[in-house]
């Protein structure tokens, strides 16, 4: 019991040292590496604008690894190329040193930095399911040897040894074959990631040195510091210089769009203009053929008019003097006995005869 208390504790700490360790993060930029960056111009220019093409960085570039080429990423999240072996963990979202894998059950990513120590905690489990079942197995063969009983009625006897024996059966075949696997890892100078992405590669392992010299490197090196310090307070970063700000420290324009959209819209206008002129033009020469139209049918109108107009008025006058004869030639004395309302009558009908006369006259 002693041994078994002991061992778990042990496990624990290893555990504790695999999940709150620096697996190996890379600090990322605050801005792109210092090289001769290529314009990306496969998407064309539009019409009417003037677009720079993007500013990227090469995605790849190769550096030399014990004498042979590697080829190295870029990282566009952590802003750097990433060295051999380097992966970019998309749960953790950091370049680690040597990314073996992202393991659920530490919380952690597995790298450079805690590598050994997640192998520890994976095979010191192993032992121990190993000996918790072996000790649940010796405790029911003591008490079937002491008492004679049978397999059955010793497991009855012991009902916790028999669920310690189930439950570290179960767990051994996930942790033992996981630190087989790992310990092959180790012989040829893998990692999971490189085993499961480039097994079909047929690839010349590069890093692989032989089985000694693959478990030195990976138990008795000595451990690089951590590239961050995760204690420290957090540094405001500076703000990237934009295009214009560049444009006015070496004293250039800093709006050279602006410019070009005002010379587009002048030059719009300029064509704006010179349409309405032209419409402008033809619009007065066909009012003006309208005008001389309309002069031309009004002088060829104008005798008949006033040939109208002229017997219009002298049949106008001629009907009202023949009502004022009639009027003052009346011999009946009754004539004269009429009220003045029947002179204002007639008065009153000889001007509307007039006026409906003129009227048609103007029309």
């Amino acid at each position: 019991m002693v041994v078994a208390v002991v061992f778990t504790i042990y496990v624990l700490i290893i555990l504790f040292l695999t999940s709150a360790r620096d697996p190996g993060i890379i600090p990322r930029n605050s801005r792109p590496p210092e090289e001769e960056p290529h314009h990306d111009s496969s998407v064309p220019a539009q019409a009417g604008n003037r677009h720079t093409p993007g500013r990227q960085f090469p995605r790849t570039k190769e550096v030399m690894v014990n004498g042979m080429q590697v080829r190295v990423k870029y990282c566009s999240t952590c802003m750097l190329y990433r060295p051999p072996r380097c992966s970019h963990c998309s749960i953790c979202n950091n370049c680690v040193e040597r990314f073996d894998h992202h393991c659920p059950w530490v919380g952690q990513c597995i790298g450079l930095r805690n590598y050994r120590f997640f192998f520890m905690f994976v095979s010191s489990t192993t032992l121990l399911c190993i000996y918790v079942f072996s000790m649940s197995a010796l405790y029911i063969k003591v008490l079937m040897d002491d008492n004679h009983r049978t397999v059955w009625e010793a497991m009855k006897e012991s009902p916790p040894s028999v669920v310690l024996m189930a439950y570290c059966f179960i767990a051994l075949w996930f942790v033992g074959g996981l630190t087989g696997f790992h310990l092959y890892l180790i012989g040829t100078n893998q990692t999971t990631y490189e085993n499961f992405r480039h097994r079909a590669d047929n690839r010349i392992n590069i890093f692989d040195r032989g089985c000694p010299s693959n478990f030195d490197e990976i138990f008795c090196t000595k451990l690089n510091p951590s590239k961050n310090n995760f204690r420290a307070l957090v540094q405001e970063e500076v703000p990237r210089p934009t295009e214009e700000a560049k444009a006015e420290d070496v004293g250039g324009d800093t709006h050279p769009k602006i410019e070009v959209d005002l010379e587009n819209c002048q030059d719009l206008l300029k064509i704006s203009e010179q349409h309405n002129i032209e419409e402008g033009i033809d619009l007065s020469k066909i009012s003006q053929r309208q005008n001389d139209e309309e002069n031309d049918s009004r002088e060829s109108t104008d005798p008949l008019r006033s040939t109208l107009e002229a017997d219009s008025i002298m049949g106008i006058n001629h009907r009202a003097s023949v009502n004022m004869t009639m009027i003052r030639s009346d011999p009946e004395p009754s004539s004269y006995g009429n009220s003045s309302s029947e002179i204002a009558a007639d008065s009153h009908t000889n001007s509307r005869v007039i006026i409906k006369e003129a009227g048609r006259l103007f029309e």
